[in-house]
């Protein structure tokens, strides 16, 4: 079956591809992990954060964003200790931060997914019909949007590019290939 060219031959980055990427996810822990896992990647390559998925796991309460959001001191320590995630201290500590601001949007506006599509025409996801994934858009008006008010809000390595990466991994935007088998 055709996949999207990006993905390779790399199983991991198969299986992902085939099973999560550019899915619709409506539901908040799932919004989170993402949002954690996009925000370690900023500098690095996603390969890199899916083969410490199960590190960020463990060390993030499965995802639990009331548990992070209580993050304190000796957590981050705790965490800074793990070979199973990448060690920076800022990207450790902006996932707490970052936790603080998911649930105060949930609280504002009901779910995150709420917030998110708020920013998305007739609030739905966006097909791109990528030819070539060579041929994607790294941002988007959208992306541009979610993290000009995030960043006013205060969360930390989120910015456009980040976002619409995020955007796509959790099916926000649709950019499989034309040919892939998996859109």
């Amino acid at each position: 079956m055709k996949r999207c060219g990006w993905c390779g031959n790399d199983p991991l980055y198969m299986d992902y591809h085939d099973k999560e990427w550019g899915k619709k996810v409506r539901d908040d822990k799932t919004l989170f992990e993402f949002l954690i896992l996009e925000s370690a990647q900023a500098g690095l390559s996603w390969i890199t954060i899916l083969r410490k998925r199960e590190g960020y796991k463990q060390n993030f309460a499965d995802f639990d964003v009331e548990e992070v959001a209580n993050f304190r001191e000796e957590d981050i320590e705790r965490i800074m200790q793990d070979p199973g995630i990448i060690r920076n201290r800022a990207k450790v500590k902006a996932a707490i931060t970052n936790a603080q601001i998911f649930r105060k949007i949930q609280e504002e506006h009901g779910s995150f997914f709420n917030y998110l599509y708020s920013f998305m025409p007739n609030k739905e996801t966006i097909s791109n019909h990528v030819i070539e994934y060579k041929n994607f858009m790294t941002t988007s008006p959208q992306s541009d949007a979610i993290a000009k008010d995030l960043k006013k809000r205060g969360m930390k390595f989120f910015g456009s590019t980040i976002c619409y990466a995020y955007m796509q991994a959790v099916g926000m935007v649709n950019d499989h290939e034309k040919d892939c088998a998996f859109k």
